[in-house]
């Protein structure tokens, strides 16, 4: 089965939006400016990676489900655009990538731990395109939010690309993080929620079952 990229999915899902919050007009659809440009506080001791690997939906199941991780929240980042709609982003126009910011506890993850399983979760060697979603919304990117994560993004790319652990070069942009924009509440969350959506039946229960797989020590 074939799913056509972001315009499809609007099509996909624009039902069970408007059950979710309970309006006829989809959210996407509120205007500019409707979002504040940082995450929700956590506690002092948590840290955050930001990665972008495809459809924020696979991305955010994956860390969902990962040990140590306290919070995943699918947004945009990475474009001059303040606060973006998931409908501008679609466009490839804005310069945002669909991403996930990842609050975790170092003493039970690292992050290096979970730059393995960014990369083994996705396709770090395709520019601009996981599977049939394809634009620079859905580039392959880790926004660091310090030197330290720079440091262990770039050795970890730089050691994967020497191994030949992929058939081609990694093409993942790492780049430091400028801000992050929270997407529409239906986006969050959004394979929990509707495990039997087309889309999510297709594509992302594959993913999981993969990532279940090969990452059994690293689950909840």
């Amino acid at each position: 089965m074939r799913f056509p990229c972001c315009h499809a999915r609007l099509a996909l899902i624009g039902v069970l939006t408007g059950a979710l919050i309970g309006m006829t007009t989809p959210a996407n659809a509120a205007p500019e400016g409707a979002s504040d440009p940082a995450p929700a506080p956590v506690a002092s001791h948590l840290a955050h990676a930001t990665v972008g690997g495809g459809c924020f939906w696979c991305t955010e199941a994956v860390f969902e489900a990962t040990t140590g991780v306290v919070s995943v929240v699918s947004g945009y980042a990475g474009g001059p655009r303040p606060n973006p709609t998931y409908e501008a982003v679609c466009t490839g126009s804005t310069g945002h990538a669909e991403v996930v910011q990842i609050a975790y506890d170092p003493a039970q993850v690292s992050f290096a731990k979970l730059l393995e399983i960014f990369f083994k979760t996705h396709d770090p060697t395709t520019l601009n395109r996981q599977g049939v979603d394809s634009g620079t919304q859905y580039r392959s990117v880790i926004f660091y939010h310090d030197e330290e994560q720079r440091r262990t993004a770039e050795a970890i790319k730089e050691k994967l690309d020497a191994s030949g652990a992929y058939s081609g070069p990694i093409v993942t942009e790492i780049s430091p993080l400028p801000a992050f924009f929270e997407a529409e509440a239906y986006h969050q969350d959004y394979f929990a929620k509707n495990p039997y959506q087309g889309y999510c039946r297709a594509v992302i229960a594959p993913k999981m079952e993969k990532f279940r797989q090969a990452f059994a020590d690293a689950l909840k």
